[in-house]
């Protein structure tokens, strides 16, 4: 998100708040939830790719509602309006093609008879799905979801349908890059719907409307950076919507402080850092330990206050609009072990991957009579290598993921040894303050130091920062 961005949502955040009739505030979030879809999509160098992929995002959600909704409960009038609605707002998108407007939503879309056919091969994709026994329908979008996000995060896949993507719109094939088909929000986008399918599967689904699961999936101020929600949480803000008092001043502090805060954390701190933060660039201009610590400790802070910063603005967006948010980040540098940390960095992630990754697979190994010790190994490096390979197939992110997996077991280890000695620290508590200081320290350098497989795109430039770090190269 921009500041033009957020200073939009802000302002649509009050004005919803002070003006909307509350029966009208689902509806009108609904909307603006699905035009921010196409609104924050950064322009692509593909033809028609900016409206594309997220109008892919709309159809997408429409078919995990289809896949999730019970069989036995029929679809209503206000769910058949809710897929009008998608569709007059794409085809109003696509109007802006032949018609000047003083605000478009997305760059040149494709022409409108191209649109009309897509519209028609979604619609019978979604009525398909609707269709099925649900167990299929659920399955198949699960392992479809699950393939796309293989193609998007391989660079040599992405590429490749760039390729033959722009072979079709009369583009030159041998200019195609990853950069091409950059999906916005895609990752969190994918994630949600999983977790409806599996909570579906398992009978935790609450049940939602169509537009409440739409909301839910697209929600605009989580859109580009998370938090991750989840369905039951939102499910109980949107009920709440029409109890929303048109001014509330507590409610207003608290977001405008959380945006503030965010905006603070971000454009001041984090954007500050950038010049000097571990890079590509810098990792090849650095020539001496020191310059390299210094790199890699303003990476680290980087990240924290980018990431934390755009989480608090999300939360505080979303307060306007009645939502609460969950949380993110619980001051996870200053934690003293690295299980710590991961129940503090990106807590809505930690928990997602621990619900849907780590808990059936250790499960599963432990029916099958796996040792103790070696499930919680699978367990805890399946889940890290999950989380590594989210943010790119890559061979850096594969290392990251493997050096907090192994990090995680190592700390499981000693502290299953070394449990005595820790109740024996609660009578000492000078000696336990001081321990808890050491921890905070070698925490954080563990964590900064797998920062550099996750800040290098090259497994080589990271090994060299490696040895400029421990002073064996100069």
């Amino acid at each position: 998100m921009t500041l033009d961005h957020i200073a939009l949502m802000v302002g649509a955040g009050v004005l919803y708040a002070l003006i909307v009739p509350a029966r009208w505030r689902g509806w009108v979030l609904l909307v603006a939830s699905i035009g921010a879809v196409y609104w924050l999509q950064p322009a692509l160098n593909v033809r028609w790719m900016d409206y594309a992929l997220p109008t892919l995002t709309l159809v997408i959600a429409l078919v995990g509602w289809a896949a999730t909704r019970p069989r036995q409960v029929a679809i209503t009038g206000e769910d058949r309006l809710v897929v009008l609605l998608v569709v007059a707002v794409a085809l109003l998108i696509a109007a802006t093609r032949t018609v000047n407007v003083p605000f478009a939503l997305t760059s040149r879309p494709p022409p409108f008879d191209v649109v009309l056919v897509g519209a028609v091969i979604a619609g019978a994709l979604v009525l398909a799905v609707a269709r099925l026994p649900q167990s299929r329908a659920s399955a198949g979008l699960l392992t479809a979801l699950i393939g796309l996000f293989i193609v998007i995060k391989t660079d040599p896949f992405i590429t490749a349908v760039s390729a033959f993507i722009r072979e079709r719109v009369g583009q030159a094939p041998e200019l195609a890059s990853p950069l091409d088909l950059g999906w916005l929000g895609f990752s969190y986008v994918a994630f949600r719907l999983i977790h409806t399918i599996r909570d579906r599967q398992s009978g935790k689904l609450p049940a939602l409307s169509l537009r409440q699961y739409l909301t839910f999936i697209i929600f605009f101020p989580a859109l580009t950076a998370g938090p991750i929600d989840r369905a039951e949480r939102h499910l109980r803000d949107d009920e709440a919507l029409a109890d929303m008092r048109r001014y509330d001043a507590d409610r207003f502090a608290e977001a405008g402080g959380r945006i503030a805060s965010g905006l603070f954390k971000k454009f001041i701190i984090a954007d500050s850092l950038a010049a000097f933060s571990l890079s590509a660039v810098t990792v090849e201009q650095a020539t001496t330990t020191g310059g390299m610590w210094l790199l890699l400790y303003a990476y680290t802070l980087r990240l924290f206050f980018d990431f934390s910063g755009y989480t608090d603005i999300a939360i505080g967006i979303g307060l306007l609009f009645g939502f609460k948010l969950p949380e993110n980040f619980n001051r996870p540098y200053l934690k003293p072990n690295l299980t710590a940390f991961w129940q503090s960095w990106h807590i809505t992630l930690s928990n997602w991957v621990r619900f849907y990754v780590f808990m059936p697979l250790t499960r599963a190994l432990l029916r099958r009579r796996w040792p103790n010790q070696a499930v919680i190994l699978c367990g805890t490096l399946a889940t890290m290598l999950i989380i590594g390979l989210w943010h790119g197939v890559t061979w850096p992110f594969f290392i990251w993921g493997l050096w907090h997996g192994v990090g995680l077991f190592a700390h499981k280890v000693w502290t299953d040894r070394t449990r005595g000695w820790y109740r024996d620290l609660r009578g000492r508590p000078r000696l336990a303050q001081l321990w808890h200081g050491v921890g905070v320290a070698i925490t954080f350098h563990f964590v900064a130091l797998g920062w550099v497989w996750f800040a290098l795109p090259r497994t080589d430039q990271a090994i060299g920062a490696f040895a400029l770090l421990f002073g064996i190269a100069s």
